[in-house]
């Protein structure tokens, strides 16, 4: 393989263009290139040393080209990007597959779809970040899964800041009654109810949080602390992103006219 070779592959994905199978590949945006690059980056770096497979790293002479915005400085209208939405009624649409399912993904969606928060958002949400008589909340964190570490863990959100976020009557009648049915729940599952937790671990001058659930019945490890999430399954354990996502996927293929529907339109669209 060459920097040629990279080099072309990365045009692909930068502007766009016919695969090697005949498909029509669309241009990738920025963020996903960088991360392509990075992977690159250290895949070739790692074959050079430790490995000693090659020389040299043929990534180092690839550069990453976009294709230039070109602004006509005459015209008179404004064009904007088209942000992919949802109507109501497809949202709807969604809510009554989910209930339907009971799926305990539909809380997720409806606080997304009503106070736009991004989905590793609303997994992080607590009921400590809600005030619900004054029709607020507070994004603090965000929760994700980090395939590294092979750990779910909580931390600061995309843009690392906190934000209060208004809601309407609608999402305050459907936190009101999610809380009670968990209440419902904790007597109904006794002792097979799940307490979720986090806990701090500190590896190579970084600290990470990670998340984890636990029956009732055992015993807390040292160090755990616990953490009321607002997104849980009927039995207590807290709704990650990626089994979020799993319900995306369904939705995808189940509901006709969301072939492209993916979580981030719901905040898109608030």
């Amino acid at each position: 393989m060459t920097a040629d070779h990279l080099q072309a592959f990365i045009d692909l994905m930068s502007y766009g263009g016919i695969n090697p199978d005949g498909t029509t590949s669309k241009p990738m945006s920025k963020g996903y290139m960088l991360q392509f690059s990075a992977v690159l980056q250290d895949s070739f770096r790692f074959a050079v040393f430790p490995k000693k497979l090659i020389t040299f790293n043929p990534m180092q002479y690839v550069k990453l080209r976009g294709k230039k915005e070109e602004t006509d400085i005459f015209s008179d209208s404004e064009e904007e990007t088209v942000i992919p939405t949802i109507t109501h009624g497809e949202y709807q649409k969604l809510a009554d597959f989910l209930t339907g399912k009971k799926h305990p993904a539909l809380l997720a969606v409806q606080i997304a779809y009503y106070a736009g928060l991004r989905i590793g958002e609303v997994c992080g949400l607590t009921w400590q970040d809600i005030n619900l008589d004054g029709q607020h909340l507070t994004v603090r964190r965000s929760m994700r899964y980090n395939g590294q570490r092979h750990k779910t863990e909580i931390g600061a959100t995309k843009r690392k800041k906190v934000r209060t976020v208004d809601f309407c009557d609608t999402l305050a009648d459907i936190l009101r009654k999610a809380k009670t049915e968990q209440h419902k729940n904790r007597f109904k599952y006794g002792e097979l109810y799940h307490l979720n937790y986090y806990k701090e671990v500190k590896e190579k001058e970084r600290t990470y949080y990670e998340v984890y659930s636990l029956p009732r019945t055992e015993e807390v490890p040292d160090g755990y602390k616990e953490i009321s999430f607002v997104c849980l399954r009927s039995d207590g354990a807290y709704e990650s992103p990626s089994t979020v996502g799993v319900m995306t996927r369904s939705a995808k293929k189940k509901l006709e006219g969301f072939e492209d529907f993916h979580f981030h339109q719901l905040r898109h669209t608030y």
